[in-house]
């Protein structure tokens, strides 16, 4: 709590709009229990708008979405053009219960900006051979519809019902005006039909 004021303090407001608990993810229940109760007070108190949960695990948001009363998540790296782990069990999850899932990474920390570079970073970690091979073939159909490899990967996630939010991260002025040029191009219908057709994405997954 303290720290929350300090943070309000120091940014000149007296509410925010999100808090996460961040990465909880070997966090004892009495720990989450005590986080989560200054959240929510605050939230009742109208001193945050919303409380959730931010984690690269979607296991951990599986475990406590059942337990508590969460408006948004943000998983980062877990559901992007080459990740769709989560498209079976928590996004589902996260839609019955009206809890907006807020989606970082969907660069997957490099290889979907990159391209299948022999440097490529998925994860945070190099890129293994399998990695980049179904980069390759995602870049070849991007090839053959003129979509960029960054358009793709920035509107793919928005298209789920449960997520709200894409958030690539940015380092410059030009990185945002760039996002926001990707985010703009028209895809293709044809074009995620034909990722569909060649099982790069799964046909349950839900497409602009």
């Amino acid at each position: 709590m303290w720290s929350i004021e300090e943070s309000l303090r120091r940014l000149g407001l007296d509410r925010v709009d999100i808090l996460h608990i961040h990465d909880p993810d070997n966090t004892c229940a009495d720990g989450i229990q005590g986080a989560y109760a200054a959240l929510d007070e605050l939230r009742q108190q109208g001193h945050v708008g919303a409380i959730g949960v931010g984690t690269n695990h979607a296991e951990t948001l599986v475990r406590l979405v059942n337990d508590f009363e969460f408006d948004c998540f943000l998983l980062a790296g877990r559901y992007t053009l080459i990740d769709h782990h989560v498209l079976a069990e928590l996004l589902p999850l996260c839609a019955r219960k009206q809890i907006s899932v807020i989606i970082g990474g969907p660069y997957n920390s490099g290889i979907l900006a990159t391209g299948a570079t022999p440097d490529a970073k998925f994860n945070y970690l190099t890129a293994s051979s399998e990695v980049k091979a179904k980069v390759r073939q995602i870049e070849e159909v991007c090839s053959r519809y003129s979509v960029p490899l960054k358009s793709a990967a920035l509107q793919f996630p928005l298209a789920h019902p449960a997520i709200a939010s894409v958030i690539p991260g940015a380092r410059s002025v030009a990185e945002v005006e760039e996002n926001f040029r990707m985010m703009s191009v028209h895809v293709p219908e044809g074009f995620w039909k034909e990722l569909r057709d060649r099982r790069l994405l799964p046909q349950a997954a839900p497409t602009p």
